[in-house]
């Protein structure tokens, strides 16, 4: 894959727009040396972009800054935009995972509805000569701390409320230079890697009919939205049935 393709904005990948530019230039993030560079940007995705869901996957980074708010793809493009900002070649590998990772965070009212598979992604950046995968980023750690404290000494591993990890109490979330995960353990299927999420998108979209679409867009995303604050904020978690999967 040519490394220069992997620097290019795109639609998508918007970090031309003037708010990106002035975030990159505010934080001085293009001045630091590679790695702490790469540790700021992906801090800032991880915390200052709270986990929430978008009016849908495929929208631009500028907009993704703008709602202050994301989960797995959109906070996936943000990061994208940004990396590339800054000079650091980046791709997307997409996937889906089972739903049973979105249950909690799901109402049960709907869930039966919700589709069996959910369409996922995560960044993989080209650093020292290597790929690494960057998954970690989706869940800020207000919300992470507070299914830690509610479910860490119950297992070891988990899935729901939008964890699929091995390592509920130390997952490998942080930037140390290697890979990090958050959501990987509930992968069911796997697309492979592509330049740009504008390209994953003209493919994988995610499967809804036009009035699920509108359903997700105009009420339960804000549904969803309200209970991640409630649970970020010390609302109630409630125990989940085991995920099908087998890992939690």
């Amino acid at each position: 894959m040519n490394l220069q393709k992997l620097l290019e904005p795109t639609a998508l990948l918007d970090f031309n727009h003037q708010t990106i530019k002035a975030l990159v230039d505010n934080h001085m993030w293009a001045a630091m040396p590679t790695f702490e560079a790469i540790g700021a940007v992906y801090d800032y995705v991880r915390n200052d972009i709270k986990f929430g869901y978008n009016r849908t996957d495929a929208i631009s980074a500028s907009e993704v800054l703008k709602d202050g708010y994301g989960q797995c793809n959109t906070k996936a493009i943000l990061l994208m935009a940004l990396f590339r900002a800054i000079g650091v070649p980046t791709r997307l590998h997409g996937f889906t995972i089972t739903k049973d990772l979105q249950r909690g965070v799901v109402p049960e009212l709907v869930y039966p509805i919700a589709p069996k598979n959910i369409v996922h992604s995560w960044v993989e950046i080209f650093f020292n000569d290597k790929w690494i995968n960057l998954e970690g980023f989706i869940l800020d750690d207000a919300y992470l701390s507070r299914l830690q404290n509610a479910f860490g000494d119950k297992a070891k591993s988990y899935c729901g409320y939008g964890v699929g990890t091995e390592n509920l109490l130390e997952p490998q979330v942080k930037w140390l230079g290697t890979d990090t995960y958050i959501q990987n353990t509930a992968i069911n299927q796997d697309f492979g890697v592509f330049a740009t999420p504008d390209d994953f998108y003209k493919d994988h979209g995610q499967d809804f009919s036009w009035l699920k679409g509108m359903f997700y867009s105009k009420i339960l995303r804000h549904w969803m939205n309200a209970r991640v604050e409630r649970i970020r904020h010390g609302g109630k978690i409630t125990p989940l049935p085991k995920c099908e999967t087998g890992r939690s």
